[in-house]
């Protein structure tokens, strides 16, 4: 790759919470094709993509949609600060046109459209290409409950700064609202700042998703030692894989963020670097409490098996206990039960009473002992 670009290495997992639909389309579809090939890898949304401008200087602030790649031409020469939000992937072709509008390289607009990409920074001199992931929950069905990680790679340039999102979402309507009111001092820094407000909100919202997390991570601590079913066991399993899952989407960042905090960059101001800090210190945080509901969920798995394990061997006792109790009577049974003739007892007047009575002081007797012992 020219100007200086590496190209790193990525993971080719499939996330196991991304959909299996027939439209989606994995890697080894491109298999064989020349590097930087655009390919969409992953699921092709219904919506079409647009294509949406935020121009703000300090005083001004306009918003508009665009239908035609052409109209961006303008901003690139405008002495303002610009947000391009390109929503949808599958269509390549439109990708494409706005990488080569603004010469971004075409390995990394393979990246853009390769949404199996991990998180990442690249520095190509004139721009930094970063990669990284949105997580929410997919509840629309209650039962089988997961999380969804949608890609989102940034071209951060002097004085633009283009997202390419999966889907259309809300994430950013907050950032987009400080940006029309003018709060702050997002509309008086540079798109430096506005790529660490897009993703300090990223970033934020992990901590939306990690807060219910611990809230369904508590109800199975009940649970767990009350009512250890088999599906809890499947809703303990989905929750570990969930935590695999969630650590690979956010280990990364802590990397991406720490080279926007302390790099060399010149598209990154001192004066921006505090704040990238301050989101590497929230990404830590988040890494850290993904560690530790990782091992609540191993050791919740652990509680599973043991109180499995109990609940057996209370099952195991009693059956044994009435096994105990009935052995003695079943020698006494089979004692009496030889028909030889030359028995007296099976002449007598109170033989039957007898062995009756035999029996009930035996059962009583054995049933003392085990209380006495506390198996009971």
């Amino acid at each position: 790759m020219d100007s200086g670009m590496t190209k790193t290495t990525e993971s080719t997992d499939r996330s196991p919470a991304t959909s299996t639909d027939p439209a989606e389309k994995r890697r080894s579809d491109k298999a064989g094709m020349p590097p930087g090939s655009l390919v969409h890898i992953g699921t092709r949304g219904p919506e079409k993509v647009t294509i949406s401008v935020i121009d703000y200087t300090e005083a001004e602030f306009q918003q508009s949609d665009v239908a035609d790649v052409q109209d961006l031409a303008p901003y690139l020469r405008s002495g303002s600060n610009t947000w391009i939000c390109v929503r949808g992937l599958h269509q390549t072709e439109i990708i494409e046109a706005v990488g080569r509008l603004f010469k971004v390289h075409p390995l990394f607009l393979e990246d853009v459209v390769n949404t199996s990409q991990r998180p990442k920074i690249e520095d190509a001199g004139d721009y930094l290409f970063i990669v990284l992931k949105t997580l929410y929950r997919d509840s629309h069905d209650k039962k089988k409950e997961s999380i969804i990680a949608d890609q989102l790679s940034l071209v951060l340039g002097p004085n633009f700064l283009l997202s390419f999102e999966e889907r259309k979402g809300s994430l950013f309507d907050p950032v987009i609202e400080r940006l029309r009111a003018g709060k702050g001092r997002i509309r008086k820094a540079g798109t430096d700042y506005l790529a660490y407000a897009v993703i300090d909100a990223v970033v934020d919202n992990y901590f939306v998703l990690l807060e219910k997390l611990a809230d369904k991570i508590e109800f199975l601590e009940e649970d767990v030692v009350t009512n250890a079913t088999p599906d809890l066991l499947r809703i303990i399993h989905k929750l570990k894989t969930d935590m695999i899952f969630l650590r690979r989407s956010v280990w990364p960042l802590r990397e991406v963020i720490n080279r926007l905090a302390v790099g060399e960059s010149p598209l990154i101001k001192e004066a921006t670097r505090p704040y990238f800090r301050d989101v590497y210190d929230h990404t830590i945080h988040v890494i850290d409490t993904l560690e530790t509901f990782r091992d609540i969920v191993s050791g919740m798995l652990d509680i599973y098996l043991s109180s499995v394990s109990n609940k057996l061997n209370e099952i195991m006792k009693v059956l044994t206990i009435i096994a105990t109790m009935f052995i003695p009577l079943t020698f006494l049974v089979g004692w009496y039960g030889m028909n030889f003739k030359n028995m007296p007892e099976l002449e007598w007047r109170w033989g039957y009473p007898m062995v009756m009575v035999i029996s009930v002081c035996t059962v009583v007797g054995l049933l003392l002992f085990f209380r006495r012992k506390r198996w009971l």
